[in-house]
């Protein structure tokens, strides 16, 4: 047999052949020979820089597949034989290869080596057909075993045992592939038919029996839907006809053979027919990956509604060949497997490999645990795959917790079962129990997902540990990093409730009941704790919980009248600027609508706008004075609130943000609420006002906010807060330091104001040019700021002929005006005639 010489002995002969080469033409090659020395010592030194850039590459970024892949063909090129196995050990270590980087390998391996290290050879091939689906891979197994495996080689007992059990394990892993799947029935064929030459002639018996074995070969290779079956057909007939029976080798009809066959072969040929145009779909090289992929999923779904597993898992291992990192693909023949097949080998194998190619899935580890505890694997094998799972990056923090979990289940499964495992015992869950406290906290402050945890932890300290105190010490644990979390708070209660320990329930009361909590959780632990009082304690009980409750609840009743108050201005001016927009839209479109009227139609429409606008004016007047009565009731309530800083506002100026202890925020999660920063700051405390800042075209979230607090101090611990984690983001805190140097804010009812208002205090916050949505508690403004100032200012060259009772478009009423006057009766076109014409 010619061995495949390796990259070492082909460099080898090349040079020899060049020195003999110079033997027989010394001058005319010897410039041509100098050159190339030349431009081979350039290659040598580039290659050598290469394999220094890609070795320290590999070094600082050992998960870098392309720098693997491209280090390993330099040293096969360089033909380092040592460095090159053991670069090829390194990247198998963390990614499997490919079925053409198995083959080069094993040939590589092959060609340095006698027959001697055939063991080591067969090893790299086992290594390969376990990470792929692969026909050539498993061809060139197969021809390497019958050519250098000694017993093979010699047609003895064992050897001729040991080749067919390795073509049976080919017919099941892969003969079954609809495009390829024909070559591994052709060599098995083949190699019997060998044996069968190898047989005396007169062992009759033997002869026949091994006649037997490749028709029955022939037979299984016609009864499954493949490619090249006529050929297959036509080939069978020509071997049964050298067996001394009379069929017609040239015709592909089933005529002569047994009806079994032929019925199974028409079956097969039709099994096909059905799915020849997937197999043209998934083979074409003129299409995009999504499109393949998507044909895929076709063909996929076409085999499940057949119902034979065996196929569909070979469709699944024939995409995974072509697709190894779709984590989708993964997951659904997952799923497959673990609703179809009850081999548990064979499933915990697929694991394995769905975990070396998409290690940054988290479901997927999840399951791989599950599967390992349904095939009783051992704690030693669980445990390991759970600290490789740990070392993998995974995209949310949730998928950690999960992990966590479901490390937890199995543990707490197992032991309950008593199964007798020495090795198992409580304090392996409260190991994983507090490694998953340890990582998550600082990442899942304030979330479910840590009340869970910790929930779940102090069950099982009750349950399984028999620990009270250690039950006690979780919630503890929890409440140190999440006070401001109402759940954590009621978990602990009703726990102790649950066992009976009234009074430490009642402690635990005390401790959280005047604490802040989001959204309505400060009443309802005030009034939980009424609740538990009534069923469980005393009357001297109830009497001090009411006496503590009362006053708590009477303080956020006000508070919350407190924000009330002052955000009903806001609405009515948002409401008032709305009308004055739309009016003013209106008067825009009717404006030119007016100017390209007729001069008849125009006086008409004239006169019947002013009727419209004297009417308007009198339904303002009285929504005008609605909402004064009802600010002037808001107005006592918040006077009772907050009374020495209602001495300070003026009644006739707006109030402003002043930013003078405001914390500005940014880097937020475009999701988070006012709420989330309230609880965010609660621990701070004395949060007056929350801004986040959106976009006035998109209406998103910019990622920013003010937060006002009501002193220095306050602000300077809410800045302490800097680079802390909210919702999965590392918040930037600031203290806001807004421009200075502008001039103070004029109200638009001040004297001598500008006509458009524009002339804003310096001191506002970038909210007054931002859509800003939030619990803004400090923006008051008066009903007297809003007032129309109704002077008239006349100005322009055209203004003598407007009459004094009829107010131009955009024009205000004096509302200085006494009501004594009563509105004039607008003058007819002929009493403005005369009074013109008297002039």
């Amino acid at each position: 047999m010619e061995v495949e010489k390796s990259p070492i002995s082909i460099e080898q002969e090349d040079s020899e052949m060049g020195e003999g080469d110079a033997v027989e033409k010394p001058k005319s090659n010897r410039k041509s020979s100098s050159d190339s020395d030349s431009s081979d010592s350039e290659d040598e030194a580039e290659q050598t820089e290469q394999l220094l850039t890609l070795g320290s590459e590999l070094c600082s970024n050992p998960s870098n597949y392309d720098a693997h892949v491209e280090y390993i063909k330099l040293l096969r090129r360089r033909g380092e034989i040592e460095k090159l196995r053991e670069a090829r050990e390194n990247m198998n270590a963390l990614f499997p290869l490919s079925p053409a980087m198995w083959v080069e390998w094993a040939k590589d391996e092959a060609s340095l080596s006698n027959d001697s290290n055939f063991e080591a050879v067969e090893k790299l091939y086992e290594r390969g057909i376990s990470e792929y689906l692969s026909i050539p891979l498993w061809c060139e197994y197969l021809n390497y075993v019958q050519e250098h495996d000694p017993e093979v080689r010699q047609c003895s007992a064992d050897g001729i045992s040991k080749a067919r059990n390795l073509f049976e394990r080919a017919v099941t892993a892969a003969a079954l592939h609809v495009a390829l799947g024909s070559q591994i029935w052709d060599a098995y064929t083949q190699f019997e038919q060998a044996i069968l030459l190898t047989i005396d002639q007169f062992d009759i018996q033997a002869k026949e029996k091994q006649v037997q074995r490749i028709r029955s070969i022939f037979h299984r290779h016609l009864s499954i839907p493949l490619a090249n079956l006529k050929s297959t057909l036509l080939a069978y007939k020509a071997w049964e006809v050298e067996q001394g029976n009379a069929l017609d080798a040239e015709s592909d009809s089933v005529d002569g053979i047994s009806s079994h066959v032929a019925s199974a072969y028409q079956k097969a040929e039709e099994m096909y027919n059905a799915r020849a145009h997937f197999e043209e779909d998934i083979s074409r090289q003129d299409i995009f990956d999504s499109e393949r992929f998507q044909h895929y999923m076709s063909y996929l779904e076409f085999e499940k509604s057949y119902g034979d597993p065996a196929r569909v898992q070979i469709l699944y291992e024939r995409a995974i060949t072509d697709f190894p990192v779709s984590s989708d693909l993964w997951l659904d023949y997952t799923r497959y497997l673990d609703k179809t097949l009850k081999a548990g080998n064979v499933v915990k194998s697929v694991y394995a490999r769905v975990t070396r190619n998409c290690p940054w899935v988290g479901e997927l580890w999840v399951r791989y645990l599950l599967c390992l505890e349904r095939g009783h694997a051992s704690e030693k094998e669980i445990s390991a795959v759970f600290e490789r799972s740990l070392q993998c990056s995974f995209s949310t923090f949730e998928e950690y917790l999960d992990l966590f979990l479901t490390r937890v289940d199995g543990l707490r499964r197992r032991i309950s079962s008593a199964r007798g495992d020495d090795d198992l015992n409580y304090s392996l869950i409260r190991k994983s129990f507090q490694q998953a406290v340890d990582y998550l906290s600082p990442h899942m402050k304030n979330t479910a997902g840590l009340f869970r945890l910790h929930a779940y932890w102090a069950r099982l300290e009750l349950k399984l540990g028999n620990d009270l105190s250690g039950a006690r010490g979780v919630w503890e644990s929890l409440l140190k990093t999440c006070s401001s979390m109402l759940e954590a708070w009621q978990g602990y209660i009703a726990m102790e409730i649950e066992l009976g320990y009234i009074n430490e329930a009642r402690a635990i009361y005390r401790r959280c009941y005047s604490k802040k909590f989001s959204g309505t959780g400060s009443e309802d632990i005030c009034h939980a704790w009424l609740r538990f009082e009534r069923e469980f304690g005393a009357l001297e009980d109830l009497n001090h919980a009411v006496q503590k409750v009362m006053p708590r609840l009477e303080e956020l009743q006000l508070f919350r009248l407190q924000l009330e108050s002052k955000s009903f201005p806001e609405a009515t001016d948002q409401r008032e600027q709305t009308l004055k927009k739309t009016t003013r839209e209106k008067r825009k479109s009717d404006s030119s609508a007016i100017d390209e009227q007729s001069p008849a139609k125009r006086q008409k429409n004239t006169s019947q706008s002013q009727k419209k606008i004297h009417e308007k004016k009198n339904t303002e007047g009285q929504n005008l004075a609605e909402a004064n009565d009802v600010e002037e009731r808001k107005g006592k309530v918040g006077k009772q609130v907050n009374e020495p800083q209602m001495k300070d506002t003026k009644p006739s100026k707006t109030r402003l943000y002043t930013d003078k202890c405001t914390a500005f925020v940014s880097n937020l999660n475009f999701k988070t609420k006012d709420e989330d920063l309230q609880q965010f700051f609660s621990e701070v405390g004395a949060v007056t006002a929350i801004r986040i800042l959106y976009d006035k075209f998109t209406g998103k979230s910019r990622g920013l906010a003010y937060v006002d607090f009501e002193d220095d101090e306050h602000l300077a611990a809410a800045v302490a807060k800097n680079k802390q984690m909210l919702l999965g983001k590392r918040l930037s805190i600031a203290r806001s330091n807004p421009k200075q140097g502008k001039k103070e804010s004029v109200p638009r009812t001040a004297p001598g104001a500008l006509e458009d208002g524009s002339n804003q205090s310096g001191t506002e916050s970038k909210e007054s040019g931002e859509i800003s949505k939030g619990s803004s508690i400090d923006n008051v403004s008066h009903p007297s700021a809003h007032k129309r100032v109704e002077s008239i200012q006349l100005k322009g060259k055209n203004t003598f002929a407007v009459p004094r009772n009829v107010r131009p478009l955009g024009w205000t009423a004096n509302t200085t005006r006494s009501r004594e006057d009563g509105d004039e009766k607008p003058k007819s076109n002929d009493e403005f005639r005369k009074m013109f014409m008297k002039t």
